[in-house]
C-alpha cells in the first residue's frame, strides 16, 4: 500500500530483456534505499514492484508480462526518470490517498496550460478509470497522488500541479501523447463493483 507521495526520482540505468520478462536496474539518490530489502515493495511510477536485488546505489526489479502489458514498464529506455515511493508502514502519515500500486492502465498526456505558477495538465484516461472519477476526487498518475480539477468528454481529465510537484517528479518530463500509469480511486472501484456486480474487469478465461 502507498500514498502517492513521491519521495525520490530514480533513473533507469540498465534493461535486460527475456521472454515475457524485463529486468530493470534503477539508480536511486544516496541513502534512499535505507531499510529496504529484497522482496519488499517499491512503487515505480505507481506500479508496485518487488526488488530482487538491492545495493547502496539502486535496485533491480523484474516486470512480468502482465505488468508490461498494463503499465509503461515496457516502454522504459535507459536514462528514463521514474517516480519512486516506498511502501507505507503502519502508523505512517497518510498525506496523499490510498494507492494500491495496482495500475489500471495507461493514460495519455495531452498537454498543459499555465496560470501563474500553477500548471494544469490534461490527460486522456482509460474509459473505465474515467467512469469512476469525480471532480475533486483522487487519481494517481505515474505514482503521484493528484486531485481531479476537471473532467471532460472523450475520457478527458485535468489536474493541477503545484511548483513543488513539478520539480520533484517526472511529470515535468512529459511530452504530448506520452503514456503514463494511471490508477483510479480505490473507493470508486469498490462502489462501482457493489452497484454493478458485473463490473470490475479482469475476467478469467474459461
Amino acid at each position: 500500500m502507498f500514498t502517492g507521495i513521491v519521495s525520490a526520482v530514480g533513473v533507469v540505468r540498465r534493461l535486460i530483456e527475456a521472454e515475457g520478462l524485463r529486468r530493470l536496474r534503477i539508480e536511486t539518490p544516496p541513502g534512499w534505499l535505507a531499510g529496504v530489502g529484497v522482496g519488499e515493495s517499491i512503487a515505480v511510477d505507481g506500479a508496485c514492484l518487488t526488488p530482487v536485488h538491492v545495493d547502496d546505489d539502486g535496485f533491480e526489479v523484474e516486470a512480468v508480462a502482465s505488468t508490461l502489458e498494463r503499465t509503461v514498464a515496457g516502454r522504459y529506455r535507459p536514462e528514463a526518470r521514474v517516480n519512486l515511493e516506498k511502501a507505507l508502514r503502519m502508523g505512517d502519515r497518510l498525506d496523499g490517498h490510498w494507492v494500491q500500486g495496482h495500475v489500471d492502465g495507461i493514460a495519455r498526456f495531452e498537454g498543459l496550460r499555465r496560470t501563474g505558477e500553477t500548471r494544469f495538465l490534461a490527460f486522456t484516461l482509460p474509459p473505465e478509470v474515467w467512469a469512476l472519477s469525480i471532480v475533486h476526487g483522487s487519481i494517481t498518475l505515474n505514482g503521484v497522488s493528484l486531485t481531479i480539477h476537471a473532467l471532460g468528454p472523450q475520457a478527458r481529465c485535468e489536474v493541477a500541479i503545484i511548483p513543488h510537484t513539478w520539480t520533484h517528479t517526472n511529470l515535468s518530463d512529459l511530452e504530448p501523447d506520452d503514456p503514463v500509469n494511471v490508477e483510479g480511486d480505490m473507493m470508486g472501484k469498490y462502489a462501482s463493483r457493489i452497484l454493478d456486480p458485473r463490473s470490475g474487469g479482469g475476467a478469467m478465461e474459461p
